[in-house]
């Protein structure tokens, strides 16, 4: 059957499912979800599902435009980047996700808006994240790890450590 994921934005997963893709795999089985986007027109440089539709697609993968709707599927994966202030997906400390927000996806508006990407997001909820199989991470820089250990020991209230609050399934770091 199908395999279905949640992939990151950022400038760090791009290079990765590059290098991914080269691997001869049966791609057709994949279904890739953005876990966010900025909400701008796909073929926009800001538009994470433009990029992942430009890698993905002609392997043979299938991917979903992310809108507001009231389900999403169990995840296999989700794989999640983290910003150096404690942001999963489009999360942000000001959104005040939570582990039992009703809704699967939301819009919302980061503050501060991030300079490089000053634009609205939708983005898969906790709860949304939280239903998958594993969850892996990929961070980049000691500062971000410093953030991500901080709240693995619980001792933050940032959106990634609500995620590892709330995780039942493994977690993967790789940095």
């Amino acid at each position: 059957g199908p395999v279905t994921i949640t992939v990151p934005g950022g400038s760090t997963p791009f290079p990765i499912i590059e290098q991914l893709l080269k691997r001869d795999l049966d791609w057709s089985r994949l279904v890739v979800w953005p876990g966010d986007d900025r909400i701008v027109p796909e073929d926009h440089e800001a538009s994470n599902t433009g990029k992942l539709r430009k890698l993905f697609e002609p392997a043979g993968a299938e991917v979903v435009t992310l809108t507001i709707m009231e389900q999403v599927p169990h995840f296999d994966l989700a794989w999640l980047g983290m910003g150096a202030d404690g942001h999963i997906a489009s999360l942000f400390p000001n959104t005040d996700p939570k582990l039992d927000e009703p809704r699967s996806i939301l819009r919302l508006t980061p503050d501060p808006l991030p300079p490089e990407a000053p634009f609205d997001r939708i983005s898969l909820t906790l709860p949304s994240l939280l239903a998958s199989d594993q969850i892996l991470f990929v961070i980049r820089g000691s500062d971000k790890r410093t953030v991500f250990d901080q709240a693995l020991a619980g001792k933050s209230d940032l959106p990634v450590a609500r995620l590892l609050a709330g995780a039942k399934q493994p977690v993967t770091c790789f940095t």
